[in-house]
């Protein structure tokens, strides 16, 4: 079942669709338009036009129905373009919790017959312990013994120690992690012992390091492909990993896909896959037909329709968790009129929700009534008080004076950085317009819309975005998306008030006294109303009905080292 066999393509056209027939039985691996890695035979296919290189060679290239049971293939819009957890591109994150494992995890328990991660505890991982001192300032790790990365070097606390000091000097996610953990120094102390130096007790610290971010690198490895002008051998990371966790990059094809091999020296035991092929299908049609037919075993986040349409065939499961982000629709308080918080209130009650959810999330997903989600500790929906209400939204715009609405279009800008911004974005424009509002739903590029909402800049008034925690934690979460600093703000909300609960929070250890401020913090930003709430968009994966062991994390990836098949 492992050797590539000669095959024949036979296609024609019809009309404007391209329909081919593979008598192909016993195809294991392929690469179009290269060498295959088994065989050596040359498979030239000309790209005709775009529709026959989406719809047909690239379903072509990934057929594998006698691959073996030891192979999981994925099927993914696009190869990752980067695999450093600082420095994240499409679909780096998706693939880098494969590799770079952390010194804690959260633990796990069943709900409802299914295995779920559960935030309230906190487990050892690359760590087997650990002490805290009294003022709650320096902790230390100790490491398990053994651990070693596919290269055969040793976990110490020296890849510890230089893993952190990247991030440090990177100054992107891992820093803000440490940043919003109080981690101001990282160091090796002895061969297994590595200490962290916090500016002042976290609340946050502990589960801050259940992230694949900073990733723990061997750092042996890693300094041989370091020169004088990329110390951290960043250039050499773009297309190469060198983690302890159970999975390695073994060989990456632009455009094509990226094959990983489990990692023969991973701490945690064998794995039931020995390799993994991150294909690229840029079509979502083609990646539910490669599952449906049992080509692939998995696709990562199908849009709502195509879930609707797979949760009723019986050849594929499809496995549903309670989202950790927020669909929204975001205003500037620095921008007229959305200085006025009477405008921004009276956007939301403009907007029936449940109607919402319904046309654009197909009723699956959980209407939002507060910036910390329902799995996050501290969540309180009681603050939300803008049930459909337009009456009390022309109410509103009149006292804020626009008695007659407000007929110059504001700009609503969107892209396709999520499925649903674009629907998102047209349904409030429609409702909005039910209330007097004009509003010209605006489509601009993904990158453009990530650089206007950076905290250098946060420069767009009106967008729709989705935001979550990857820290189940409420003060991570406040401080993520609520705080002035957080990277995750993107509208420019400020509330010195909220600021100072947050700050305050970071470094309180009593649970009830933090929960207590957080409770506060979520009824004034329920109140200042900048941004209007719509869901908590499930998250789903679709996968064969043999694969089993999906569990959900808060990054939205799942762990192919916990997959198995029946």
């Amino acid at each position: 079942s492992k050797q590539v066999i000669k095959w024949l393509i036979f296609c024609k056209k019809l009309n404007r669709t391209i329909v081919c027939h593979l008598p192909i039985h016993n195809l294991h691996e392929i690469s179009v338009n290269n060498t295959n890695t088994r065989g050596g035979d040359k498979v030239n296919i000309m790209k005709k036009n775009n529709l026959l290189t989406t719809c047909a060679i690239v379903a072509m290239a990934i057929m594998s129905t006698a691959a073996s049971a030891e192979t999981l293939i994925v099927a993914s819009p696009q190869v990752p373009e980067g695999f450093d957890g600082d420095a994240l591109k499409a679909h780096t994150q998706n693939v880098v919790v494969q590799t770079y494992e952390n010194l804690v995890v959260y633990g796990k328990k069943m709900v409802n017959g299914r295995m779920v991660n559960d935030p309230s505890t906190v487990e050892p991982h690359l760590a087997e312990s650990w002490k805290i001192s009294e003022d709650g300032k320096t902790w230390v790790f100790t490491l398990k013994k053994g651990i070693k990365s596919p290269f055969g070097n040793e976990l110490t606390a020296d890849d510890v120690e230089w893993s952190w000091s990247k991030s440090f000097a990177q100054k992107r996610t891992g820093n803000f992690i440490a940043r919003v953990s109080n981690v101001v120094g990282v160091k090796a102390l002895s061969k297994y012992d590595v200490e962290f130096t916090l500016s002042a007790p976290s609340s946050i610290f502990l589960k801050a390091l259940t992230l694949y971010v900073p990733g723990i690198y061997d750092s042996t490895e890693t300094k041989k492909h370091a020169t004088g002008d990329d110390p951290w051998a960043l250039k050499w990371m773009q297309s190469n990993t060198a983690g302890f966790g159970a999975y390695h990059l073994d060989s990456l094809k632009p455009d094509d896909q990226a094959v990983y091999v489990a990692n023969k020296n991973y701490f945690g035991g064998a794995v039931y896959f020995d390799k993994v092929i991150y294909k690229e299908v840029p079509s979502e049609a083609s990646r539910v037909t490669l599952l449906k037919t049992g080509q692939v075993h998995l696709i990562e986040r199908p849009s709502i329709q195509k879930v609707v349409d797979l949760q009723g065939d019986s050849n594929v499961r499809v496995d549903r968790a309670s989202g950790r982000s927020i669909a929204s629709a975001r205003m500037n308080p620095k921008c007229k009129p959305f200085d006025d918080v009477r405008v921004r209130q009276a956007f939301n009650y403009a907007v029936d929700k449940n109607a919402l959810n319904d046309a654009v999330f197909a009723g699956q997903a959980d209407i939002a009534k507060s910036v910390v989600p329902p799995i996050v500790d501290g969540y309180n929906p009681n603050h939300f008080k803008y049930d459909y209400n337009p009456a009390k939204a022309k109410a509103l715009l009149a006292e804020a004076g626009f008695p007659n609405g407000i007929t110059e279009p504001i700009e609503l800008l969107y892209a396709d950085a999520f499925w649903h911004q674009e629907p998102i974005a047209i349904q409030i424009a429609d409702m909005l317009k039910k209330v007097g509002v004009a509003v010209q739903p605006t489509r601009i590029t993904t990158s453009e819309m990530r650089a206007k909402g950076s905290p250098k800049e946060m420069s767009m008034c009106f967008f729709t975005w989705e935001d979550g925690p990857i820290v189940l934690d409420p003060v991570y979460t406040m401080y993520l998306i609520s705080h002035s600093k957080g990277v995750s703000n993107r509208s420019a909300y400020s509330n010195p008030r909220v600021d100072e609960l947050i700050d305050m929070s970071r470094e309180e250890l009593d649970a009830d006294k933090r929960l207590a401020m957080m409770d506060e913090a979520q009824k004034l930003w329920v109140e200042d109303a900048p941004w209007i709430l719509t869901t908590y968009p499930a998250t789903f994966e679709a996968m064969n009905p043999k694969v089993t062991g999906w569990v959900h994390y808060p990054d939205e990836h799942e762990r192919w080292r916990e997959l198995t098949m029946n």
